[in-house]
Formats: C-alpha cells, sequence, structure tokens
C-alpha cells in the first residue's frame, strides 16, 4: 500500500492562507468622544425616567388593600392568638384554631379583584429548598423512588414514597380563609364572597408539569394514592383531599399546590390565592363597606420572625400593584442623567485644555 511521504503530509496540515486565520478581516473599534457619550447618557436618561414615571402611575392606578393577620386572635380563647396556640405544640395536625379578622374598603372596588396571601422573612430562594421536589413524581410517576433532593422528606416511617415529596411541599401555604360582605355605615348587608379557586395558577405550569398519575378503571384517585403513597408530614389533608368539589383540581393538579411550587424570588413575596366570582352581588367588583374574613389559622411563620397578610387588589396592564420596577427605573435614568451633567461640566471645562495640548505636542514633534 503506498504511503503519504512526510512533506506531503506536513503540508496538509497547515492553515489555509485566509484573512480570517491571518487575523486581517476588516474591524471596527469605536472611538468614545463627548460628542458620542454624551447624548447617549442624556437619551438614556430620559427614556429610563420616563418608562419608570408610566410604571410607578399604573401601579399606583391600581386600589389595593391589605390586612396583616399573624397575631389574629382565636375564636375559642380570645385571650390567645392562633399563632401562640400554634406554637405550644410540634403536632399541629389536630389543632384547628379560627379567628376573625376586618378589611376596610373605603372606595368601590371594581372587578376583576383577586386576593393574594403576602409571607415576609420566608426564603424560598434558598438553594436547598429550591431542589427539595421531584419533577417526575409531580407528573404522576409516584411508584418511583423519590430522588435524594427530597430528602429528609422522601419516605414516612412504613416506606411509602411521599407524594409530593420535598421541602416546598411540604410546607405548603395550608390557612383556608372565607370573605363575607357585611355592609357599610348606612346598610347592613351579610353577604358571602364566594371565591374562584381555580385559574390562579400558570396554565403553562399545569399543562406541563403537573399531572395526576392513571387512574386504572374501576378505581378513584383517592385509592390509587391511598394504597401508594404517604403525604408531607406537616399537611393536615391528604393529597385527594385538596379540593373535593372538583376532581380536575384535585390531586397533583390542585392549583394551590401548583402556585405554591413556583418558589419566590425574595423573602418577602406574595401569591395569589383567589379569585373573587364577579356574579350576583359583586358583578360590578367589590363594594365599599367592612368585610370579615373567617380563616382557618394553620400556618406557623412565628418561628421564622415572619408575617402574613391578606390583600383584596386589582390589576393594571402591568399586572398588580408594584412600584419597585418603576423606582428602578427612574432610579438608574436619573444616575445616567446626573452623570452625563458631571461629564458635560468636565468636557466643557478641561475639554479645551486638552485639545490645545495635544496641539501644542503636534507642533513640538514637528
Amino acid at each position: 500500500m503506498a504511503t503519504a511521504s512526510p512533506e506531503l503530509s506536513t503540508e496538509s496540515k497547515k492553515p489555509k492562507d485566509s484573512p480570517f486565520s491571518q487575523q486581517q478581516l476588516p474591524a471596527w473599534q469605536p472611538i468614545l468622544t463627548a460628542g458620542t457619550v454624551l447624548p447617549t447618557f442624556f437619551v438614556i436618561g430620559v427614556a429610563f425616567v420616563a418608562v419608570g414615571a408610566g410604571l410607578f402611575y399604573f401601579s399606583n392606578e391600581v386600589l389595593e388593600y391589605h390586612k396583616d393577620y399573624t397575631d389574629c386572635k382565636s375564636i375559642d380563647d380570645v385571650a390567645k392568638t392562633c399563632a401562640e396556640i400554634l406554637s405550644e405544640t410540634n403536632d399541629t395536625s389536630s389543632i384547628n384554631c379560627k379567628c376573625v379578622e376586618t378589611i376596610e374598603v373605603d372606595i368601590n372596588m371594581e372587578g376583576p379583584v383577586y386576593m393574594y396571601y403576602g409571607l415576609t422573612n420566608f426564603y424560598q430562594n434558598h438553594r436547598r429548598y429550591v431542589k427539595s421536589r421531584d419533577d417526575s413524581q409531580l407528573l404522576g410517576n409516584i411508584e418511583n423512588p423519590p430522588n435524594n433532593d427530597c430528602d429528609p422528606y422522601k419516605t414516612d416511617s412504613n416506606g411509602k414514597n411521599i407524594v409530593p415529596c420535598g421541602a416546598i411541599a411540604n410546607s405548603l401555604f395550608s390557612d383556608n380563609i372565607k370573605l363575607t360582605y357585611v355592609g357599610n355605615d348606612t346598610t347592613v348587608t351579610t353577604t358571602p364572597v364566594n371565591l374562584i379557586r381555580k385559574g390562579i395558577a400558570w396554565d403553562s405550569d399545569k399543562r406541563y408539569k403537573f399531572k395526576n398519575p392513571t387512574v386504572p378503571e374501576g378505581q378513584t384517585l383517592e385509592e390509587v394514592l391511598k394504597e401508594k403513597t404517604a403525604k408531607p408530614p406537616e399537611w393536615k389533608k391528604n393529597l385527594w383531599e385538596l379540593d373535593t368539589e372538583d376532581e380536575q383540581n384535585n390531586g397533583l393538579q390542585n392549583e394551590d399546590l401548583i402556585v405554591w411550587m413556583r418558589t419566590a424570588a425574595f423573602p418577602n413575596f406574595r401569591k395569589l390565592y383567589r379569585k373573587i366570582d364577579h356574579d350576583g352581588y359583586f358583578k360590578d367588583g367589590l363594594p365599599k363597606g367592612n368585610y370579615t374574613m373567617e380563616i382557618d389559622y394553620n400556618f406557623k411563620v412565628k418561628q421564622f420572625s415572619g408575617t402574613k397578610t391578606i390583600y383584596l387588589s386589582q390589576t393594571s396592564i402591568l399586572g398588580g400593584k408594584n412600584p419597585f420596577l418603576g423606582i428602578a427605573y427612574i432610579v438608574v435614568g436619573c444616575i445616567c442623567l446626573i452623570m452625563g451633567i458631571v461629564f458635560l461640566v468636565i468636557h466643557l471645562k478641561y475639554g479645551k485644555l486638552n485639545s490645545d495640548l495635544d496641539r501644542l505636542g503636534e507642533m513640538s514633534g514637528r
């Protein structure tokens, strides 16, 4: 067999003599001068201030009322708060503490109106907490052993798989809240406000990330889950009891669970709890007056120095009430404008001197 000569093989390994290999391609190197930098600072500054002002305006247009119920007094023992009653024992599965709070709405709220719960000092963004879930299990694969990220909430004492496993699901927000309109200064009428449980989660989450296990013919979801799984230790309800009125909103496809499993980026956050049913008496929104909130107080926050708040809020074209984004844009825009003014003053004061020195250097070089 003929073999290539050493000279031929050496030649073939040489790179092609091209502008790219010889680094001779044309390039553009911007020269930053006062004439280009200063207008950029002013344009960015004005644009950011204008956008920020718009965002801040739309945020302030949103009507919102809130009530902190962290220290809500127990109905059965008015001398104690529900937080104190829950803190007296580690096993809260058998404790049912109810309390009532009042929230005053002094301006008619046009619909749609939403109810949120807010938590403070709760770090859902902790790395280990965020990882503590099994996405395969949430898609209905309940028979496979949960992954190690779910430790120590993988299995119960009997060896059954905890479904859903992990710290996120175990800490599910479990307060139950009922809203009732009790009238205003001129009229007294007790009208329950119907709260909608569905439509509060992202549609993409419910469609692609959460599915109930396959139920064999002749069985129910409850029978399948009861036979093969155990509930998280902090839950009072079983997975199949999250919404007994609507099977499409039960089990792993319960929207309260789906909303909670989408972890928050900051320690102080709010999540959508319910939508107000604008039908009948509340077809135009929530009329001004007093509203009572009957609360099944289950979720403990005192042990991490947190608070719990209920929000009744409208939305704008940009979402809920959140002035942070508008303020951030205005601050960045103002910084750009200030820097532009500072650089302009420096240019006007020292720019001519520098150009004279450059010309003097050129003349001396000749």
